[in-house]
């Protein structure tokens, strides 16, 4: 074969070579574009997951409709969006150290048949397995509050000079929670305004806020539904879970949009497996904090965070995922 015919055929083989990965490329977009992903058909949730995506944005959203319809009725019906404790809401937290164990079930049954206009809430100190003493927390009015707490003397037959007495002004806890409110709302701003700067497109990170204010409304939507009383340290938690609820819809939005490695469905994936590694090791913190402390304060917090962590996974890796998705979509057929 002559050196012409040779180079000719090595032409020849090199063009073709480089028709084969354009066809491959070619394909490869085709399908990254009507699936998300670059791989074969799924089957069963995996499916679901990637092909009906815009179908499942329907349980977020209707999680956030019950959760505003919610507070809507607890506002109508209490007069308050949240139960609040004591410290939120004004009236007194009565300590009362003891040895032994109180039936605190049939004490509040007394307490709310003897004070009917009151709510309470009752509480077993102990230490390593041993009760130490109650905490009892009313808002009686202070025309009652002598008799609230002669009341308690007579029931749990402890000393009167034993007792610890807190009072908090109705007016004091009203400033006080009206200004944990406009912390919140700061926070949430200046959360907002860190993600726009940050991303500089409407509609991802829009989707992170949304996420955000999804996670509260359900998670207050929860407490409200599991009778929890909002003390304090619950408005702590409620501050923490803005900065949780953000670290994961953050860490998605940056893995699709800035990385260009792989197909949309390749990053979301690679973003789940590290968020949920992050999800699951703090929700074990959570737990094991929440099972070992004898603290109401700290068991407060934990499970609120321990409920906003659930709703967060919800949030953003069906949600976000959802909302960036067909935004890639609206973003490639244009």
């Amino acid at each position: 074969m002559s050196k012409r015919s040779k180079r000719r055929q090595g032409f020849m083989l090199k063009k073709a070579i480089q028709a084969q990965h354009a066809q491959k490329k070619t394909t490869s977009k085709k399908v990254e574009t009507s699936h998300g992903h670059s791989r074969g058909s799924s089957t069963g949730w995996k499916r679901i997951y990637e092909q009906e995506y815009k179908k499942l944005l329907l349980i977020p959203f209707i999680l956030l409709l019950a959760a505003i319809l919610q507070i809507g009725i607890q506002q109508a019906t209490t007069g308050d969006f949240i139960s609040k404790d004591v410290s939120l809401k004004g009236g007194l937290t009565v300590t009362i150290p003891s040895g032994q164990t109180f039936d605190l079930n049939a004490l509040e049954t007394k307490l709310k048949a003897r004070f009917s206009d009151a709510t309470f809430t009752l509480r077993q100190m102990s230490s390593f397995g041993k009760p130490i003493g109650i905490i009892i927390s009313a808002d009686v009015g202070n025309d009652q509050q002598d008799g609230f707490i002669a009341y308690l003397v007579k029931e749990t037959g402890v000393d009167r000079s034993t007792i610890s007495i807190e009072e908090i002004g109705s007016s004091l806890g009203a400033q006080f929670f009206k200004q944990t409110l406009i912390a919140i709302l700061i926070a949430f701003v200046f959360m907002g305004i860190v993600v726009f700067l940050y991303f500089r497109i409407p509609v991802p990170s829009g989707a992170v806020i949304l996420s955000a204010f999804s996670d509260m409304l359900v998670t207050v939507a929860i407490v409200n539904l599991l009778g929890i009383r909002v003390s304090t340290a619950g408005i702590a938690a409620f501050l923490m879970l803005i900065g949780y609820s953000v670290d994961t819809d953050i860490l998605l939005t940056m893995r699709v949009l800035k990385n260009k490695e792989g197909t949309v469905m390749e990053r979301v994936y690679g973003a789940i497996k590290t968020g949920l590694t992050m999800n699951m090791t703090t929700l074990a913190a959570v737990s094991v904090a929440f099972l070992l402390s004898e603290s109401e304060v700290l068991r407060q917090i934990m499970t609120i965070l321990f409920i906003g962590l659930l709703i967060d996974m919800i949030n953003t890796w069906i949600q976000n995922v959802g909302i960036i998705r067909w935004y890639m979509e609206k973003k490639h057929h244009e």
